[in-house]
């Protein structure tokens, strides 16, 4: 009896340590946010500072990156555009959670018409893929970065509202729930202070996994030339400055943004993953 109910204490052990490559993800995107936060003080040059003699240079101990075609340096640009790259999909997906969270869980809680209702809008709104629907804001309002992150948002709201109707859903039907009800406590408040709260957890870590979508869904629309507009020094808009240079022979004007957004998007995914499976289990 007692081996018995020592083996689950022996199962939890290994489950405390974080894999390698979490640990390697998580220290990449520390190293990036503090670069971001650090850029006056890393970059070498001014991220818009043109200097035509130096066009198109490699790697030198001037240019640690080399330079794009207007001879500014890739490495100042870089850092400097982390701010935007990061930030900007922390934006979005703040406006998709308060929206979707508001609508799952409002359609959780109510049920019947306002669950159809909000089921059926959020249909209407998954028929159009996420950048069509984000393209066609931007064709109306006009091209820009504040434009691309207010149509995101309103993109990814359908895919948080989902999830978060079907995780209330589950927590609605707890017996604290009920035990609120009888006390008289109205449903708003029972939302508000208790339901919501409950499943920030879950709606966390779903959130930490889609940050890398988002990020690379800017990334694409600045690349297309509907988000960030020059002077940025957004990332996705290097690698579409930088595509010019590549016929050139030059690589690194589009190759040195797009590692830069390939190792973060890759690490955040790999530390949303598992974040989202520790906070879902509890530990």
């Amino acid at each position: 009896m007692s081996a018995t109910l020592s083996t689950p204490l022996t199962h939890e052990q290994p489950g405390n340590r974080r894999p390698a490559g979490v640990v390697v993800a998580g220290a990449a995107l520390v190293l990036v946010a503090l670069a971001a936060v650090a850029a006056p003080l890393l970059a070498p040059y001014a991220p818009d500072a043109i200097d035509l003699s130096a066009s198109l240079n490699g790697t030198s101990a001037a240019h640690l990156l080399g330079t794009d075609s207007s001879g500014q340096d890739l490495l100042s640009r870089v850092l400097y555009g982390a701010r935007t790259s990061l930030i900007a999909p922390v934006l979005l997906l703040a406006i998709a959670a308060v929206l979707g969270v508001a609508l799952g869980t409002l359609a959780a809680w109510r049920g019947g018409w306002a669950d159809t209702a909000i089921s059926r809008l959020t249909d209407v709104m998954y028929a159009f893929p996420g950048l069509l629907f984000t393209v066609l804001i931007i064709a109306v309002f006009g091209a820009g970065m504040t434009t691309s992150v207010l149509a995101l948002g309103l993109a990814y709201t359908p895919t948080v509202a989902k999830y978060t109707r079907s995780v209330a859903l589950a927590e609605r039907r707890k017996p604290y729930i009920d035990a609120y009800r009888v006390q008289g406590m109205g449903g708003a408040r029972i939302c508000a202070r208790h339901l919501v709260p409950n499943l920030g957890r879950s709606i966390t870590g779903y959130l930490v996994v889609l940050f890398g979508e988002a990020l690379m869904s800017l990334a694409t629309l600045s690349y297309l030339g509907f988000g960030a507009q020059p002077p940025s020094s957004d990332w996705g808009l290097m690698v579409q400055e930088g595509q010019a240079a590549v016929v050139q022979g030059a690589l690194l004007p589009a190759m040195v943004p797009g590692v830069a957004i390939a190792l973060v998007v890759v690490s955040f995914n790999v530390v949303g993953v598992w974040a989202a499976d520790r906070l879902d289990s509890g530990r």
